[in-house]
Order: structure tokens, then sequence, then C-alpha cells
């Protein structure tokens, strides 16, 4: 693709899909592509709101978006004319466009259908899910197959997920007899999404044929095995209330706690907050209450507060739980947070594959809006706040705060240096406070229970409850709620630990193993860290005897090399010759891979100690537990 401004053409969809987010053109230097309009003598060197424009850079993400989901794929003529549109350099744009997953700037069919194959999904056969679907969607069936890193389904593994661009449900445009257009030739498309979990072949198969007759998806609390027990606090209404429905989250406690933060105001809020204990639920477990009074002493303005809600750690679906079973809880806690560091504007950073929370989401946050619970005037206090969403596009990396920041921006999703640290210099510039859904929730029982009450649940050092995501070889995965210092065998007994459990994968493809005989291990903080592990966002993958681990291992490797940002050389390079190395010990036994393991605590150690930010400072934690923990090689 030419990096500069080019001849190539917008098809009129194209043209219509930015138009429609970025209204319509203000100068002849947007419409300069062949426009009937435009005399053939207009001077285009001029254009009128080019910084307005430039300020505006924020909005690339949801430009190509908007491209990608209306045709399927982002061609040069629409590229160049959204950069037109924002002023933004095509080499710049074209970077962010390749970012991301779920973009492509190469011609695909309308539809794609996402395989995942990562660790909880690769445990249940995602390797022949894919082979299969890949046999019967052949090249020319209309249907592009990529293998995806954790689509978030892993109490449903393994899982898919199919998209088809077309129009948005509420427009119908016009026809186009270009051919990039996913309309030309044939009747309008509408985007569809279409979730298979757990997946068949023949079940994937007729989806992306017919993504919408494809069967509906369980409720949110299926994923919930408690659902519906007394002594919840997080779940408690996950299947309890109907998740679109204002009036029946507020019969069921909600507002209470956002009532309760006005009585005590910003700094009683903090107050309370710091008091309880809170922690990061997204693996720092940074204190909270510090984060928040750091950010609302700032006095640089405006401040942003900002949901992370791009659980894209493989095992992690916890978010996207209570944000399908529970979404204006989620809203009440952003409102909240934002009340206390002084926020008036809060960005929900949502994972690209998740459309069912997206429109529960969207749908929350516009009733709140009608209700006097989000806008200038919240609940007549005088006080103002609202809330965006902007989708994510398949970036692992977009999970580490700084990166995400840079992805809401308009620029790639790489990590910046620290310090200055977000509380000071965060979303754009300012100072910024960033938690996790999970972390949010939790301020909620914080309020109406009462900081006190709230630290009594756990242990001194990890107060509340947790969330714990369990996946893999149990009966009954799914998202539990226990209260912090319960142990990993109490837990595995609950969800229905099989009889020939090998291993424990904790926290992630960035935590680490743990053997079958390390069930009294203290799920805290403070507990996993004492027994050389870690707690991370909560995710406990149990392996059977039956499933080989160095397949498992070579995934994780694989998930961290496609997933490196490149910025930094220790991880670019480190997770490439992890990955290598792994199938070079996979042919080998003995002697023969002594050596590639040497190679690999060397690389690791390289990785951990000069890596920028967490994804290489974690790549090599699994292979390296595996190999110490569980003999993996030997």
């Amino acid at each position: 693709m030419d990096l500069h401004f080019g001849d190539s053409k917008p098809t009129d969809e194209e043209r219509e899909a930015v138009d429609a987010l970025l209204g319509p053109p203000a100068s002849a230097w947007e419409t300069a592509f062949g426009d009937s309009t435009v005399r053939s003598d207009a001077d285009l060197r001029w254009a009128r709101g080019g910084r307005a424009a430039r300020e505006r850079r924020d909005l690339l993400l949801p430009g190509l978006h908007a491209v990608n989901d209306r045709v399927g794929w982002i061609s040069e003529g629409a590229l160049d004319y959204l950069c037109r549109r924002l002023t933004v350099p095509p080499a710049e744009a074209y970077g962010v466009a390749t970012f991301y997953s779920m973009f492509s700037v190469k011609p695909r069919p309308a539809t794609v259908l996402h395989v995942c194959t990562d660790v909880a999904c690769a445990a249940a056969g995602s390797a022949e899910l894919c082979a299969g679907v890949e046999g019967r969607l052949q090249l020319g069936s209309g249907v592009a197959v990529e293998r995806s890193p954790c689509l978030g389904l892993c109490e449903r593994a393994p899982a898919a997920l199919v998209v088809r661009a077309g129009s948005p449900a509420a427009s119908r445009g016009g026809q186009s007899s270009d051919p990039r257009s996913s309309n030309a030739g044939g009747a309008e498309r509408t985007h569809t999404t279409a979730v298979i979990a757990p997946a068949t072949v023949e079940a994937a198969v007729l989806a992306a044929s017919a993504p919408e007759a494809a069967e509906p998806e369980p409720p949110a609390s299926l994923a919930v095995p408690q659902a519906g027990q007394p002594g919840l606090t997080l779940l408690r209404r996950i299947g309890v209330v109907d998740p679109a429905s204002l009036d029946d989250y507020r019969s069921h406690g909600g507002y209470t706690a956002l009532r309760r933060a006005f009585e005590l105001g910003p700094a009683g809020v903090i107050r309370e907050v710091t008091d309880a204990g809170l922690v990061g639920r997204g693996g720092a477990a940074f204190p909270t209450g510090v984060k928040w009074k750091a950010t609302a002493s700032q006095p640089d303005h405006p401040h942003y507060l900002v949901c992370n809600a791009d659980e894209s750690e493989p095992g992690t679906f916890k978010d996207r739980v209570l944000m399908e079973g529970d979404p204006y809880s989620l809203i009440e806690a952003m409102t909240i947070a934002g009340y206390a560091v002084g926020a008036h504007k809060g960005y929900l950073y949502l994972r690209g594959e998740y459309p069912r929370a997206l429109r529960l989401l969207g749908n929350a946050i516009q009733q709140a809006r009608a209700r006097g619970l989000l806008g200038d005037d919240v609940l007549g206090q005088g006080y103002a706040f609202d809330i965006e969403i902007r989708r994510g596009a398949g970036a692992y990396i977009c999970g580490e705060e700084t990166a995400l920041f840079n992805s809401i921006e308009g620029y790639r999703g790489e990590p910046r240096s620290k310090p200055p640290f977000p509380v000071e210099k965060g979303l754009f510039g300012k100072p910024t406070a960033e938690n996790n859904v999970e972390t949010l929730v939790n301020v909620l029982p914080i309020l109406t229970m009462g900081a006190e009450a709230y630290a009594a649940i756990g242990t001194e050092k990890s107060t509340g409850p947790k969330l714990f995501c369990v996946s893999g070889s149990v009966e009954r995965p799914g998202i539990y709620e226990l209260p912090f210092g319960a142990t990993l065998g109490e837990l595995l007994g609950l969800a229905g630990k099989p009889e020939n459990l090998r291993a424990v994968l904790l926290g992630g493809a960035a935590g680490g193993f743990v053997r079958a005989d390390e069930m009294d291990i203290p799920l805290t903080f403070e507990g996993t860290r004492a027994a050389g592990t870690t707690l991370g966002s909560g995710v406990v993958l149990a392996i059977d005897d039956t499933v080989p681990l160095p397949r498992i291992l070579l995934r994780i490797a694989e998930f961290f090399r496609d997933e490196s940002c490149g910025q930094c050389v220790p991880c670019r390079v480190g997770t490439v010759r992890q990955e290598e190395a792994l199938h070079r010990i996979a042919e080998r036994t003995g002697a023969a891979a002594a050596g590639d393991i040497a190679l690999l605590r060397e690389v690791g150690r390289a990785m951990r100690d000069a890596s920028i930010c967490g994804l290489g400072q974690t790549a090599w934690n699994a292979v390296e537990s595996a190999i110490d923990r569980l003999g993996a090689y030997e």
C-alpha cells in the first residue's frame, strides 16, 4: 500500500460509513476524491478546520471499525478518505490499522469466522475444530476462517465467533457497482455477529453461512454455577435481574451506592475505598484508593476515568459475565469513580470480541442518560458525567493501561515509558484513573455495606470477594465468587475437580503452573506469591493427564509472539526465540533438549529484566513453571 495520499477512491459505501461517524465533510480537501460537487479548479492547498480535525485523531479507531464493519476490510481508498477527514498521515493510519487482528487491509470475504485456539480451547480440541471447519469452508465459500486468540468464552470451550460485514441494522444505503462493496451484485447485508460455544464443525459452518439464523447465546447466568445462591456480593444480581431493564436493576439495590457517594462527597468516597483495602483485580493489585486520591489531587484538568474492559488474558472471562449479566452495575460504578476523581468523562474500552456486552452496555448507557443518571446533572446533584464506549479490535497489549490510552487516542497500542504515571499524565496527557471492570464493581458493596464490613471479608492483606475464572478439565466451569483466602482445593471442589488432574494454570498465559498436589495454596495475592506463583486476573485452568502439556506450552509461546507489540527488542526478539526453542524441544528429548532449555532460561531472564511492559516481563513465566514445577520435558 502506498503510504502517501494517492488517487484511490472510496466506494460510496465506504464514504457513507465514515461520514456516518464524522458527519458531512467541511472542506474541499476532505472531498477531493472525484466528488462531482467539487470544481475541477478547486484550490486544495487549504483546508478549513484543520486544527479541529486533528483534535479528532481519537476517532481514527472508531473510523476503522466503521469501514471494517460495513465492508469487511479496509481498502486504500477508504483509509485515504478517513485520513483526509481526520488529517492523519496515511502511514500512521496504516500502522494503526495493521496493529489489530480484527482488521484487514487486504481484500477478504464479508463473513469472517474466528475460531479460538488459545489454552482453554486448545485443551478442549480447537485444533480438530479448526481443521474440520477449514476443510468444509474452502476458498471461494465466501467465508474467511481465522485462528483467533482467546475469545473470552472459556467456560464453553471450544468457541467461535462469526462477524458478517454490512450496513448497520437501522441504516439502508444505496447499491454500489464497485466490486469492493459488500453489496455489489446482491441484496444489502446487515452487520451481524454470532457466537458459537461450545462449537462443533457443523454448528460453526452453519453459523458462518447464516449468522442471523444461529442459535441465540445462553444467558450470562449459565456461566455462574452459583447464580441465585445466597451470600454472593458481586454476582448476586446475575440470573436474578433482567440485564436490559434499569427498573429491575434499581429494584434490586441499584443506584443506592451512587446516592451514598453523593452523601459522602468525593473525599469521603476515596476514604471509604482506601479503608476497605480494595486493590486492583486485573493482576497488579495496586491500591485503588491511592490511585484515585493521586488523580483527584492533580491540579491539571480535565481529569479522565477509563474502564479497562479489554480482558484478553487467555482463560479470563469474568468481566464479560459481569457486563452481560449486570451491565448497570458497571455504569453506576464508573459514575461513582468519576465523581471521586473529579472526572466528567469516562471511556469504557471494550473488547471487540464481545458483541453482546457491547449491545447491553450501549443500552444501559442510553437508559441511564434518559433517566438522569448520566449527563449534565446526575441525580440532580449538579455533577456532570458521561460515558463513551470505545471498541478494541484484537490486541492483548491494549490491556496494559498506557497502551490502552494510545489506542483510544488513535495511535498504535504500544505501552509508554513510566514515569510520568497515568495519574499525572494519562489519557490525552491529562490525569487519569484506570481500573478494570471487577475492580470498579467492588466499589458498590464498599459504599452500601461500609468499608469496615467489606474489609472483614477475605484476609488482612487481600480484602473482599474475588471472582475466579475456572475452565478446562472440570465438571462445572464458570465464574466463582469466593472470599480471598479460600484455597485452590476448595475452589476446584466447587467446580468438580477431575481425579486425573495433572496441573493447574493460575493467572492465565502470564501466570504459572502448580502441581495437582498443591491444592492448599491460599487464593490471595500474598499466598500465591509465597507459593512461587501468581493470582493474576483470577484464571484457574485445570489440565488433566489427557491434555498434551507441550502443546499447551507451545500455544502460550505462540500467543506471546503474536501479541508482542514489537516496540522493545527483549520482547520482540525474545518471544520469537522462545517459540523456536519450544518447537525444537518438542522434537528432542534428554541431553539433546538441554541446550534449548538453557537458552530458554537465558532468554526468559532477558525478557523479564529488560522488557518495557508486563507482556514481555511475564512471557516466560508459564514455561518456566512447567519446566521447574511439572518437569514438563523430563
